[in-house]
């Protein structure tokens, strides 16, 4: 954790936006935490709140239409060959992609809230063939949502809690 904050502390809305990006492709970065200290600094003034809500918003939507085109072009060979090794038979990944099918705008929504889950939905979209249009629109608003709500609150417990 303390790397990501150092990165943040040279680097800015660089660092933001790349570390969103690649935490939501599903490399192992603290994202709400990141959100909340991003908020923090918002509300001491180190950045500023409105950038840091577009600049969180801009690197989670890149993060997730990179992992939907991943899932789309690669990922049903992928799991047809290596699914096996992790229990995802053919069979159980075939009753995941009817279930996604069925309610996967509201699991790309919803889950984008649930650690672990949003970095599954976007290859999932992608693998289970969701129109992409749909999946932007449906990723627009969970990403829009998820940035707003952390920043903010980094921002107002920064405001009214006092570390000294």
């Amino acid at each position: 954790m303390n790397w990501a904050i150092e990165l943040i502390s040279q680097y800015g809305y660089i660092a933001i936006f790349a570390l969103l990006a690649l935490g939501i492709l599903g490399l192992p970065v603290p994202d709400e935490i990141i959100m909340l200290f991003v908020g923090y600094l918002s509300s001491s003034m180190v950045l500023n709140y409105s950038l840091s809500v577009l600049v969180g918003f801009a690197g989670s939507i890149t993060g997730m239409m990179i992992s939907y085109i991943i899932g789309s072009r690669l990922g049903q060979p992928v799991v047809d060959k290596y699914g096996k090794w992790i229990g995802l038979t053919p069979k159980r990944f075939g009753r995941v992609k009817g279930w996604f099918e069925r309610f996967g705008n509201w699991t790309v929504l919803f889950g984008y809230f649930i650690p672990g889950v949003r970095h599954v939905t976007s290859y999932i979209s992608g693998i289970s063939g969701m129109p992409f249009r749909k999946y932007l629109l449906v990723s627009l608003v969970g990403s829009s949502t998820w940035s707003l709500l952390f920043i903010s609150l980094g921002f107002f417990l920064g405001k009214n809690i006092s570390f000294t």
